[in-house]
């Protein structure tokens, strides 16, 4: 093997890749990155058998060949080179590194046991979609998925796609931050549960790939395939379909609040230092008094009561949250000005941007 290529591209591939890598101490070869040099390009691949990338840049390729390299101490040693442009070879089974002011020498690992990616042979669904567009959606709602896969889809993030909309949705039974972009593209209705591991996976892949629009396939009803110029990222996919949601929304609302977004996120701050390790915030809400007040309390550290201006209509509601459930959702919202719905004690409350009727997010009260 022997190749060149730019330092930036070969970086970015590797770092993108070493994400996905294995694990696995009985398989060495999954703790390593494949590098595969052939037809001026070179595929850099690595997995962890659950999920598979593959990247592909341009290179001047002098001899084909192909390599495994441990990724831990190949993205080290590629971000300490400064060099533009970056010469490899395989040399008595070590992967050589050369730049202008650089030469480094790795001990490479055989390549033999690499699984190889898998063979699309029956595709459920295929659709094209704006890389921001598949981004924004992740990111708004990723934060409400379970850490946990005992129940696999309250783990997993639901991806919906239809010929006008483009949903993600995620719950851990206590919130729930649903995210609907609209979309020209024609696609097929879709409904895929991602787990939570391997979508935090996907958000690392498309923050490092150039490609404005990819495409994706679902395969055999078992994992998705993310494809652009140069990219294949496939995951497995949970055998199951969501909760119906939109069922447990209020369609009533008894009491509803309009605050800037910047003192609600300030007025939390604080109760969060006054709550302790519980992280108990109470909402007390009185339209005829014009009153909404946020408090937080804590035997070991003192109390607070601040008084946020709002503009309220409806019934008086006193109502607890946890913190952190109703802090997650305001980067996810673009506007200046949020909406707090209630729909009475023991029920949920729903955050909407002023501005912003493409994100919504259902928090759980404390005191159900």
């Amino acid at each position: 093997m022997n190749f060149s290529t730019t330092t930036k591209q070969l970086l970015n591939a590797v770092l993108m890749c070493e994400k996905i890598v294995g694990k696995k101490e009985s398989l060495p070869v999954l703790s390593c990155i494949v590098f595969e040099s052939k037809n001026n390009t070179v595929s850099i691949q690595a997995t962890n058998l659950e999920s598979t990338i593959k990247s592909v840049i341009p290179a001047q390729v002098t001899t084909e060949g192909i390599i495994a390299i441990p990724a831990h101490i190949l993205s080290q040693t590629l971000r300490s080179i400064q060099g533009e442009s970056i010469t490899c070879t395989v040399e008595d089974e070590n992967f050589v590194i050369k730049s202008q002011k650089s030469h480094s020498v790795i001990k490479a690992i055989s390549h033999a046991e690499f699984p190889l990616l898998q063979s699309d042979t029956v595709v459920t669904n295929t659709n094209t979609i704006e890389k921001n567009t598949l981004l924004s959606g992740i990111r708004s709602v990723v934060y409400s998925a379970s850490p946990s896969m005992i129940r696999p889809e309250l783990g997993s993030i639901c991806m919906l796609s239809n010929d006008t909309d483009f949903i993600c949705v995620a719950t851990d039974s206590f919130r729930l931050a649903e995210k609907t972009i609209k979309q020209t593209a024609v696609a097929e209705n879709t409904e895929i549960l991602i787990p939570l591991k391997y979508t935090l996976e996907l958000l690392h892949v498309l923050e490092h790939i150039q490609e404005d629009s990819i495409e994706w396939k679902v395969v055999e009803d078992s994992y998705i395939v993310f494809q652009g110029p140069g990219l294949y990222y496939s995951t497995r996919v949970v055998d199951g379909h969501f909760p119906q949601y939109k069922e447990i929304i209020p369609k009533d609302t008894n009491t509803e609040v309009v605050v800037l977004k910047g003192d609600f996120t300030d007025a939390l701050r604080k109760a969060r230092i006054f709550s302790g390790v519980e992280q108990y915030v109470g909402f007390h809400v009185y339209p005829n008094r014009k009153i909404f007040t946020i408090t937080a309390q804590s035997n070991e550290i003192g109390e607070m009561s601040d008084s946020i201006d709002a503009a309220i209509t409806g019934e008086d509601i006193d109502i607890k949250f946890h913190i952190t459930y109703l802090a997650d959702c305001l980067s996810s919202i673009a506007s200046d000005s949020i909406i707090l719905t209630f729909a009475g004690v023991g029920r949920p409350v729903v955050i909407k941007g002023v501005s912003d009727a493409s994100f919504r997010y259902l928090v759980m009260p404390l005191n159900r």
